[in-house]
């Protein structure tokens, strides 16, 4: 009878280096991966391999010395930079008597220590038990037999097949209360629509910034940290850029390199705010040397979950890293930003940013003059609370005088709100 050994604090790190992905920096972030899950690295293994052994993923005689560098180091787990099949885990695990995580349960553990919200640890058990189902029979041969003696023989169904019969059935709970916390992201969503209220959604590879920069823009207190994954339940706050009006600002989790599909599906709901939005912000680190093969991961991932041809803006993130930089914008042929160069941590550049977005995001603006009684003073509050005085005359007998420049999306909205401006405009109140 074989059972699943128990993890530890204290890993050995695997990593097979194969002709198509020779490239350190991967085994690098692996390492950045692990120290994010708090656990102790005790040293670290490297192979070459042209194909993976069928047996144990790094072949027979590296997985032996494997084995004695476990009990050398007295390692409680062993961490392999890539995704192992159940049967690969199973053998690793009977060989080197220990506990076996491949980089997809590494993920998935990191994921379920920093999920905060209740939809936020929805979203990770649903990846885990999708992982785990596939490794029942490879993890626990004794499941395989019947229950037996008194007051345990049943339906005749095997404890393997008990456990993925419950598997199963809770997977279907899960599934069903995201249903609804989706439904219920849509009716906000709808609700933003009807509202014309635009959404700007920040992407980008993990540890980019998108947390850090979320706060410098809305000083919303998210939690933000020097580690992978800080940030796994999506924020929205709204903020105000001029001849816009009123936007959303979505913060989203960080994608990565191989990021496993029971994620992007499980994680359906909050990726939805992505897709939908009117404008992805990518939050790039530019001071990271890898930051083209990161662009691409993301890119990869925006393509698995359709956002791949919405309006992008890039964001060159931590130019306090870099030498000399200053803060700008750069433009393409047509004079429109598409990257803009600044530092979220320092606050430096973020009025670079919010001009690329008055420029990207930016509509029809309506311009007058108005003519206010005392009695609407309140009106004149709604006006300024916008941001959209441009001068002010206060008349002998009370009333104000308003030189107005709106978004026409903001008049139109204002316009449904407040019956008194109505009034106005049709009793002559409007100067031009």
């Amino acid at each position: 009878m074989f059972e699943r050994y128990k993890g530890g604090e204290k890993a050995l790190l695997v990593h097979v280096f194969f002709p198509q992905e020779s490239d350190i920096e991967d085994l690098k972030e692996f390492e950045v991966l692990v120290s994010s899950a708090q656990i102790e690295i005790l040293d670290i293994v490297t192979t070459s391999r042209k194909v993976p052994s069928a047996k144990y993923f790094i072949g027979e005689g590296k997985a032996l010395e494997l084995a004695e560098l476990v009990k050398l180091n007295e390692a409680s787990v062993i961490l392999i930079n890539h995704s192992l099949s159940p049967t690969q885990e199973r053998n690793l695990e009977k060989l080197c008597e220990c506990r076996v995580v491949d980089r997809t349960g590494l993920i998935l553990d990191i994921f379920a220590q920093r999920a905060r919200t209740h939809e936020g640890k929805l979203q990770v058990e649903l990846a885990q038990l999708q992982y785990i189902s596939t490794r029942l029979v490879r993890g626990w041969t004794h499941l395989e037999r019947q229950k037996g003696g008194i007051g345990l023989r049943g339906p005749g169904e095997t404890q393997l097949e008990t456990d993925r019969r419950l598997i199963r059935h809770r997977i279907q709970v899960i599934l069903s209360r995201l249903n609804k916390v989706e439904k219920q992201r849509e009716q906000n969503r709808q609700s933003r629509l009807k509202a014309d209220l635009s959404t700007i959604s920040l992407v980008g590879y993990t540890n980019a910034g998108k947390s850090t920069l979320f706060n410098a823009i809305t000083d919303a207190n998210v939690y933000a940290a020097d580690q992978l994954f800080a940030t796994l339940d999506p924020t929205l706050r709204r903020i105000f850029v001029d001849d816009v009006g009123e936007v959303v600002l979505a913060d989203t989790v960080g994608f990565i390199r191989h990021l496993p599909h029971d994620l992007v599906a499980a994680f359906k709901a909050t990726l939805l705010e992505t897709k939908e939005a009117s404008l992805l912000l990518h939050v790039i680190d530019a001071s990271d040397p890898n930051l083209l093969d990161n662009v691409n991961a993301v890119d990869d991932v925006l393509c698995e979950i359709d956002a791949h041809e919405i309006p992008t803006l890039l964001v060159m993130n931590k130019i306090d890293l870099l030498d000399d930089k200053p803060p700008t914008i750069d433009r393409d042929e047509n004079g429109v930003p598409f990257r803009v160069w600044l530092s979220a941590q320092n606050k430096v550049g973020l009025d670079f940013l919010f001009l690329a977005l008055k420029e990207r995001l930016g509509k029809q603006i309506k311009t007058c003059s108005l003519h206010i009684p005392p009695y609407l003073s309140r009106l004149r509050s709604r006006f300024y609370q916008l941001k959209t005085v441009q001068q002010e005359i206060i008349n002998d007998d009370g009333s104000f005088n308003l030189d107005i420049r709106i978004p026409l999306v903001e008049w139109n909205r204002l316009c449904k709100q407040e019956p008194d401006l109505l009034y106005l405009i049709s009793s002559n109140q409007l100067v031009k």
